[in-house]
Protein backbone atom coordinates (compact mmCIF):
# COMPACT_ATOMS: atom_id res chain seq x y z
CA UNK A 1 0.00 0.00 0.00
CA UNK A 2 1.63 3.57 -0.86
CA UNK A 3 2.42 5.61 1.89
CA UNK A 4 -0.32 7.97 2.70
CA UNK A 5 2.11 10.27 4.91
CA UNK A 6 1.66 13.94 4.21
CA UNK A 7 -2.38 13.23 2.41
CA UNK A 8 -4.81 14.76 3.71
CA UNK A 9 -8.06 12.81 4.75
CA UNK A 10 -10.40 11.42 2.00
CA UNK A 11 -14.19 10.10 2.59
CA UNK A 12 -14.00 6.11 3.30
CA UNK A 13 -13.84 4.03 0.62
CA UNK A 14 -12.88 6.85 -2.38
CA UNK A 15 -9.97 6.37 -4.22
CA UNK A 16 -8.76 9.87 -5.66
CA UNK A 17 -6.15 10.06 -8.44
CA UNK A 18 -6.30 13.28 -9.84
CA UNK A 19 -8.19 16.48 -8.89
CA UNK A 20 -10.75 15.44 -12.29
CA UNK A 21 -12.85 13.92 -9.74
CA UNK A 22 -15.64 16.49 -8.51
CA UNK A 23 -16.02 16.60 -4.86
CA UNK A 24 -18.31 19.62 -4.41
CA UNK A 25 -21.50 17.73 -3.21
CA UNK A 26 -19.73 16.03 -0.54
CA UNK A 27 -19.94 15.98 2.74
CA UNK A 28 -17.12 17.97 4.45
CA UNK A 29 -17.03 18.76 8.49
CA UNK A 30 -16.74 22.38 9.33
CA UNK A 31 -16.95 25.58 7.63
CA UNK A 32 -15.36 25.79 3.70
CA UNK A 33 -14.32 28.77 1.35
CA UNK A 34 -16.75 27.47 -1.51
CA UNK A 35 -15.33 30.14 -4.04
CA UNK A 36 -11.76 29.46 -3.57
CA UNK A 37 -12.04 26.12 -3.34
CA UNK A 38 -13.74 25.57 -6.46
CA UNK A 39 -10.95 27.34 -8.38
CA UNK A 40 -8.33 25.19 -6.41
CA UNK A 41 -9.58 21.36 -6.63
CA UNK A 42 -5.84 20.17 -6.82
CA UNK A 43 -5.60 21.99 -3.30
CA UNK A 44 -8.32 20.25 -2.09
CA UNK A 45 -8.28 17.28 -3.28
CA UNK A 46 -4.96 16.35 -4.74
CA UNK A 47 -3.45 13.51 -6.88
CA UNK A 48 -2.36 10.80 -4.20
CA UNK A 49 1.59 11.27 -5.67
CA UNK A 50 1.30 14.89 -3.84
CA UNK A 51 3.43 14.67 -0.66
CA UNK A 52 4.83 16.34 2.52
CA UNK A 53 4.81 19.99 3.11
CA UNK A 54 5.88 22.57 0.30
CA UNK A 55 5.80 26.40 0.61
CA UNK A 56 2.29 27.36 -1.43
CA UNK A 57 3.61 28.15 -5.02
CA UNK A 58 1.18 30.46 -6.24
CA UNK A 59 -0.47 33.81 -5.65
CA UNK A 60 -3.23 35.47 -7.42
CA UNK A 61 -2.81 39.55 -8.85
CA UNK A 62 -6.02 39.64 -7.48
CA UNK A 63 -5.44 39.35 -4.22
CA UNK A 64 -2.66 42.16 -4.42
CA UNK A 65 -3.74 45.73 -3.07
CA UNK A 66 -4.10 48.29 -6.23
CA UNK A 67 -3.11 51.80 -6.37
CA UNK A 68 -5.23 53.96 -8.59
CA UNK A 69 -3.96 57.17 -9.79
CA UNK A 70 -4.98 59.99 -12.03
CA UNK A 71 -3.41 57.95 -15.23
CA UNK A 72 -3.82 54.09 -14.12
CA UNK A 73 -3.21 51.86 -11.44
CA UNK A 74 -0.67 49.36 -10.80
CA UNK A 75 -0.52 46.43 -7.86
CA UNK A 76 2.42 43.95 -7.61
CA UNK A 77 3.44 40.27 -6.09
CA UNK A 78 6.38 40.15 -4.23
CA UNK A 79 8.53 38.08 -1.84
CA UNK A 80 6.18 39.61 0.93
CA UNK A 81 3.22 38.26 -0.64
CA UNK A 82 4.50 34.91 -2.51
CA UNK A 83 7.27 33.66 0.56
CA UNK A 84 9.11 31.44 -2.08
CA UNK A 85 9.92 34.10 -4.35
CA UNK A 86 12.75 35.00 -3.29
CA UNK A 87 14.51 36.02 -6.75
CA UNK A 88 11.98 37.32 -8.65
CA UNK A 89 9.11 39.79 -8.20
CA UNK A 90 6.26 41.15 -10.75
CA UNK A 91 4.08 43.95 -11.46
CA UNK A 92 0.74 44.91 -13.54
CA UNK A 93 -0.10 47.98 -14.70
CA UNK A 94 -2.69 49.75 -17.12
CA UNK A 95 -1.58 52.94 -18.27
CA UNK A 96 -4.75 55.33 -19.77
CA UNK A 97 -4.46 56.99 -23.44
CA UNK A 98 -1.74 59.71 -22.61
CA UNK A 99 -1.49 58.01 -18.56
CA UNK A 100 2.61 58.51 -17.88
CA UNK A 101 4.53 56.05 -15.17
CA UNK A 102 6.68 58.63 -14.57
CA UNK A 103 10.43 59.12 -15.42
CA UNK A 104 11.77 57.22 -13.12
CA UNK A 105 14.83 54.81 -12.52
CA UNK A 106 15.59 51.28 -10.08
CA UNK A 107 18.85 49.00 -9.57
CA UNK A 108 16.86 46.26 -10.69
CA UNK A 109 16.92 45.27 -14.74
CA UNK A 110 12.72 45.67 -15.65
CA UNK A 111 11.46 43.09 -18.04
CA UNK A 112 8.21 43.75 -19.27
CA UNK A 113 5.47 42.19 -21.64
CA UNK A 114 2.42 44.09 -23.02
CA UNK A 115 -0.54 41.97 -22.41
CA UNK A 116 -3.05 44.78 -24.52
CA UNK A 117 -2.78 48.07 -26.31
CA UNK A 118 -0.12 50.41 -27.32
CA UNK A 119 2.67 52.64 -24.86
CA UNK A 120 5.28 55.13 -25.69
CA UNK A 121 8.62 53.83 -23.55
CA UNK A 122 11.28 56.15 -23.81
CA UNK A 123 14.89 55.71 -21.82
CA UNK A 124 18.85 56.57 -22.30
CA UNK A 125 21.56 54.26 -23.36
CA UNK A 126 24.09 54.29 -20.37
CA UNK A 127 26.44 52.52 -22.85
CA UNK A 128 26.81 55.14 -25.43
CA UNK A 129 24.40 57.93 -24.19
CA UNK A 130 21.99 57.89 -27.45
CA UNK A 131 18.15 58.25 -26.79
CA UNK A 132 15.59 55.52 -27.02
CA UNK A 133 11.98 56.44 -27.62
CA UNK A 134 9.78 53.89 -29.45
CA UNK A 135 6.31 52.11 -29.40
CA UNK A 136 5.35 48.72 -28.15
CA UNK A 137 2.11 46.41 -28.85
CA UNK A 138 0.44 43.20 -27.12
CA UNK A 139 2.79 40.76 -27.38
CA UNK A 140 5.70 42.60 -27.49
CA UNK A 141 8.39 43.03 -24.47
CA UNK A 142 11.28 45.33 -23.26
CA UNK A 143 14.37 45.11 -21.21
CA UNK A 144 16.08 47.92 -18.95
CA UNK A 145 18.88 47.49 -17.46
CA UNK A 146 19.46 48.01 -13.74
CA UNK A 147 19.78 51.86 -13.19
CA UNK A 148 19.10 53.25 -16.87
CA UNK A 149 16.33 55.86 -16.62
CA UNK A 150 12.58 55.30 -18.74
CA UNK A 151 9.36 55.95 -18.83
CA UNK A 152 6.21 54.15 -19.98
CA UNK A 153 2.93 55.93 -21.50
CA UNK A 154 -0.37 54.44 -22.80
CA UNK A 155 -1.39 56.09 -26.10
CA UNK A 156 -4.94 55.90 -27.56
CA UNK A 157 -7.25 54.10 -28.45
CA UNK A 158 -7.44 51.60 -25.46
CA UNK A 159 -4.13 52.43 -23.16
CA UNK A 160 -1.41 50.27 -22.11
CA UNK A 161 -2.00 46.57 -20.12
CA UNK A 162 1.30 45.03 -19.21
CA UNK A 163 3.23 43.05 -16.54
CA UNK A 164 6.75 44.03 -15.37
CA UNK A 165 9.39 41.25 -13.64
CA UNK A 166 12.32 42.17 -11.82
CA UNK A 167 14.91 40.23 -10.83
CA UNK A 168 14.72 40.91 -6.85
CA UNK A 169 12.19 39.25 -5.00
CA UNK A 170 12.01 42.57 -2.45
CA UNK A 171 11.83 44.46 -5.47
CA UNK A 172 8.87 47.35 -4.42
CA UNK A 173 7.18 49.23 -6.93
CA UNK A 174 6.39 51.88 -4.78
CA UNK A 175 9.84 52.52 -3.83
CA UNK A 176 11.35 53.55 -6.82
CA UNK A 177 13.77 56.59 -7.96
CA UNK A 178 11.38 59.63 -8.90
CA UNK A 179 12.31 62.23 -11.11
CA UNK A 180 9.69 64.65 -9.51
CA UNK A 181 11.54 63.56 -6.04
CA UNK A 182 15.00 63.68 -7.50
CA UNK A 183 14.42 67.44 -8.10
CA UNK A 184 12.16 68.18 -5.16
CA UNK A 185 14.98 66.91 -2.39
CA UNK A 186 17.45 68.58 -4.39
CA UNK A 187 18.04 72.71 -3.30
CA UNK A 188 16.98 74.82 -5.86
CA UNK A 189 20.10 76.56 -5.80
CA UNK A 190 21.84 73.17 -6.74
CA UNK A 191 19.74 72.43 -9.96
CA UNK A 192 20.60 76.27 -11.15
CA UNK A 193 23.72 75.48 -11.12
CA UNK A 194 23.68 72.28 -12.65
CA UNK A 195 21.72 73.14 -15.60
CA UNK A 196 23.43 77.05 -15.87
CA UNK A 197 19.85 78.64 -15.35
CA UNK A 198 17.62 80.80 -12.99
CA UNK A 199 16.63 79.72 -9.61
CA UNK A 200 12.95 80.23 -10.59
CA UNK A 201 13.23 78.13 -13.44
CA UNK A 202 12.10 75.32 -10.89
CA UNK A 203 9.63 77.38 -8.65
CA UNK A 204 6.92 75.28 -9.95
CA UNK A 205 8.62 71.57 -9.57
CA UNK A 206 5.76 69.48 -8.09
CA UNK A 207 5.73 69.40 -4.05
CA UNK A 208 4.43 65.60 -4.37
CA UNK A 209 5.44 62.66 -6.26
CA UNK A 210 3.71 62.37 -9.67
CA UNK A 211 4.49 58.62 -9.91
CA UNK A 212 1.28 57.43 -12.45
CA UNK A 213 -0.14 60.94 -14.05
CA UNK A 214 -3.06 61.96 -16.90
CA UNK A 215 -1.46 63.73 -19.57
CA UNK A 216 -2.48 64.36 -22.96
CA UNK A 217 -1.13 61.96 -25.83
CA UNK A 218 2.38 62.03 -27.21
CA UNK A 219 3.42 63.64 -29.69
CA UNK A 220 3.89 61.29 -33.13
CA UNK A 221 6.91 59.13 -33.01
CA UNK A 222 9.06 60.38 -35.24
CA UNK A 223 9.01 64.07 -34.07
CA UNK A 224 9.85 62.31 -30.19
CA UNK A 225 12.32 60.55 -31.61
CA UNK A 226 14.13 63.16 -33.85
CA UNK A 227 13.79 65.93 -30.99
CA UNK A 228 15.19 63.60 -28.20
CA UNK A 229 17.90 62.34 -30.46
CA UNK A 230 18.91 65.62 -32.27
CA UNK A 231 22.27 65.76 -31.11
CA UNK A 232 23.37 62.51 -29.55
CA UNK A 233 21.18 59.91 -32.22
CA UNK A 234 19.26 57.85 -31.43
CA UNK A 235 18.75 53.50 -30.40
CA UNK A 236 16.03 52.32 -32.22
CA UNK A 237 15.31 48.50 -31.15
CA UNK A 238 17.81 47.92 -28.37
CA UNK A 239 15.57 47.52 -25.53
CA UNK A 240 12.54 46.29 -27.37
CA UNK A 241 12.06 42.34 -28.75
CA UNK A 242 8.83 41.89 -31.09
CA UNK A 243 8.00 37.48 -30.32
CA UNK A 244 5.30 38.11 -33.27
CA UNK A 245 8.41 38.11 -35.51
CA UNK A 246 10.28 35.31 -34.67
CA UNK A 247 9.08 31.66 -35.66
CA UNK A 248 8.46 29.54 -32.36
CA UNK A 249 11.50 27.82 -30.80
CA UNK A 250 9.77 24.67 -30.55
CA UNK A 251 6.28 23.03 -31.90
CA UNK A 252 4.97 20.15 -31.63
CA UNK A 253 1.01 18.40 -31.45
CA UNK A 254 0.35 19.30 -28.05
CA UNK A 255 1.73 23.80 -28.39
CA UNK A 256 5.00 25.62 -28.79
CA UNK A 257 7.48 27.72 -27.13
CA UNK A 258 9.02 30.87 -28.28
CA UNK A 259 12.37 31.18 -26.10
CA UNK A 260 13.77 34.68 -25.87
CA UNK A 261 16.82 35.10 -24.35
CA UNK A 262 20.91 36.47 -25.08
CA UNK A 263 20.68 34.68 -27.95
CA UNK A 264 18.29 36.22 -29.03
CA UNK A 265 17.42 39.56 -27.30
CA UNK A 266 21.25 40.94 -27.31
CA UNK A 267 20.35 43.31 -24.31
CA UNK A 268 18.39 41.40 -21.94
CA UNK A 269 19.78 39.78 -19.03
CA UNK A 270 16.29 38.35 -17.95
CA UNK A 271 15.79 34.93 -19.60
CA UNK A 272 12.04 34.28 -21.03
CA UNK A 273 9.46 31.92 -22.44
CA UNK A 274 6.29 32.12 -23.89
CA UNK A 275 4.91 28.08 -23.81
CA UNK A 276 1.23 27.53 -25.68
CA UNK A 277 -0.21 24.20 -24.39
CA UNK A 278 -3.18 22.83 -26.73
CA UNK A 279 -6.34 21.83 -24.29
CA UNK A 280 -4.88 18.13 -23.40
CA UNK A 281 -1.53 19.28 -23.44
CA UNK A 282 1.40 19.54 -21.20
CA UNK A 283 4.91 21.02 -20.74
CA UNK A 284 6.92 18.22 -20.07
CA UNK A 285 8.49 17.34 -17.11
CA UNK A 286 11.55 19.25 -16.82
CA UNK A 287 13.72 21.33 -14.15
CA UNK A 288 15.98 24.55 -14.75
CA UNK A 289 19.55 24.48 -13.26
CA UNK A 290 20.46 27.60 -13.45
CA UNK A 291 17.71 30.03 -11.39
CA UNK A 292 14.03 29.93 -10.41
CA UNK A 293 11.72 30.46 -12.51
CA UNK A 294 8.88 32.98 -11.93
CA UNK A 295 5.62 32.43 -14.11
CA UNK A 296 2.25 34.32 -15.04
CA UNK A 297 -0.20 32.93 -16.49
CA UNK A 298 -2.16 35.02 -19.83
CA UNK A 299 -4.55 33.07 -20.77
CA UNK A 300 -6.58 29.58 -20.02
CA UNK A 301 -6.32 27.58 -17.18
CA UNK A 302 -4.29 24.61 -15.70
CA UNK A 303 -2.21 23.20 -12.98
CA UNK A 304 0.93 22.41 -11.77
CA UNK A 305 2.89 19.90 -9.74
CA UNK A 306 6.43 20.58 -8.23
CA UNK A 307 8.57 17.85 -7.22
CA UNK A 308 11.17 18.13 -4.38
CA UNK A 309 13.55 16.39 -2.91
CA UNK A 310 12.86 14.14 0.27
CA UNK A 311 9.99 12.85 -1.61
CA UNK A 312 7.62 16.20 -1.73
CA UNK A 313 5.16 17.48 -4.31
CA UNK A 314 2.47 19.39 -4.45
CA UNK A 315 0.32 20.40 -6.89
CA UNK A 316 -1.81 23.74 -7.66
CA UNK A 317 -4.55 25.24 -10.24
CA UNK A 318 -3.64 28.09 -11.82
CA UNK A 319 -5.63 30.96 -14.17
CA UNK A 320 -5.30 34.02 -15.64
CA UNK A 321 -3.96 36.53 -13.94
CA UNK A 322 -2.19 34.00 -11.39
CA UNK A 323 1.42 33.67 -10.76
CA UNK A 324 3.55 30.88 -10.44
CA UNK A 325 7.44 30.22 -8.70
CA UNK A 326 9.41 27.01 -9.24
CA UNK A 327 12.66 27.29 -7.05
CA UNK A 328 15.54 26.01 -9.12
CA UNK A 329 16.00 22.76 -9.98
CA UNK A 330 12.97 21.63 -8.58
CA UNK A 331 11.27 19.06 -11.74
CA UNK A 332 7.57 20.30 -12.45
CA UNK A 333 5.29 19.99 -14.99
CA UNK A 334 2.05 21.99 -16.66
CA UNK A 335 -1.13 20.62 -17.71
CA UNK A 336 -3.88 22.49 -19.69
CA UNK A 337 -6.93 21.17 -17.58
CA UNK A 338 -9.15 24.09 -19.59
CA UNK A 339 -11.29 23.71 -23.27
CA UNK A 340 -9.13 26.82 -24.35
CA UNK A 341 -5.09 27.15 -25.08
CA UNK A 342 -3.04 27.81 -21.87
CA UNK A 343 -0.62 30.41 -22.35
CA UNK A 344 1.79 31.41 -20.01
CA UNK A 345 5.40 33.34 -19.18
CA UNK A 346 8.61 31.45 -18.15
CA UNK A 347 10.73 34.26 -16.57
CA UNK A 348 14.43 33.49 -15.21
CA UNK A 349 16.74 35.96 -13.44
CA UNK A 350 19.41 34.99 -15.64
CA UNK A 351 20.52 35.66 -19.67
CA UNK A 352 20.26 32.27 -20.40
CA UNK A 353 17.47 30.12 -21.00
CA UNK A 354 17.99 26.18 -20.04
CA UNK A 355 15.89 23.36 -18.53
CA UNK A 356 16.47 19.51 -18.80
CA UNK A 357 13.99 17.32 -19.74
CA UNK A 358 13.04 14.34 -17.94
CA UNK A 359 12.56 12.14 -21.34
CA UNK A 360 16.08 13.52 -22.50
CA UNK A 361 17.74 12.67 -19.15
CA UNK A 362 16.28 8.90 -19.93
CA UNK A 363 16.75 9.10 -23.52
CA UNK A 364 20.34 9.71 -22.80
CA UNK A 365 20.97 7.54 -20.20
CA UNK A 366 22.66 3.44 -21.08
CA UNK A 367 18.95 1.46 -21.09
CA UNK A 368 19.93 -1.31 -18.82
CA UNK A 369 21.34 1.57 -15.88
CA UNK A 370 17.41 3.04 -16.23
CA UNK A 371 15.64 -0.03 -16.34
CA UNK A 372 17.57 -1.12 -12.85
CA UNK A 373 16.09 1.90 -11.53
CA UNK A 374 12.66 1.70 -12.99
CA UNK A 375 11.64 -2.06 -13.71
CA UNK A 376 10.04 -0.28 -16.87
CA UNK A 377 11.31 -3.09 -19.55
CA UNK A 378 13.78 -1.35 -22.46
CA UNK A 379 11.14 -1.43 -25.02
CA UNK A 380 9.61 1.52 -23.46
CA UNK A 381 13.21 3.14 -22.93
CA UNK A 382 13.50 2.63 -26.38
CA UNK A 383 10.92 4.87 -27.37
CA UNK A 384 11.87 7.68 -25.77
CA UNK A 385 12.84 10.35 -28.06
CA UNK A 386 16.39 12.26 -27.35
CA UNK A 387 14.87 15.22 -29.14
CA UNK A 388 13.60 17.67 -26.03
CA UNK A 389 9.44 17.81 -27.24
CA UNK A 390 8.72 20.92 -24.04
CA UNK A 391 4.75 20.71 -24.71
CA UNK A 392 3.37 17.37 -25.50
CA UNK A 393 0.38 15.82 -25.79
CA UNK A 394 -1.80 13.92 -23.58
Amino acid sequence: MPSMEGQTARPAGKQITSPDHHLQNEAQPGPTNTAIEGENPSSVWGPLSDNGSMMPFKYPFSLSHKEIDSGGWTRQVTVRDLAVSKEMAGVEMYLTPGGIRELHWHVQAEWAFMIRGKARITAVDPEGGKSFVNDVSAGDLWLFPGGTPHSIQGLGPEGAMFLLVFNDGNFNEFDTFLLSDYFRHTPKEVLAKNFNVAESTFDNVPAEKLYIFQSELPRPLEEEQKQAGDSTGNVDGKFVFRPSEMKPSKVTAGGSVKIIDKAVFPATDIAAAIVTVKPGGMREMHWHPLSDEWQYYVAGKGRMTIFNAAGAARTEDFQAGDVGYVQISRAHYIENTGTEDLVFLEVFPSPLYQDISTAQWLAHTPMRLVDEHLHTGEEFLKKISKDEAIVVPL
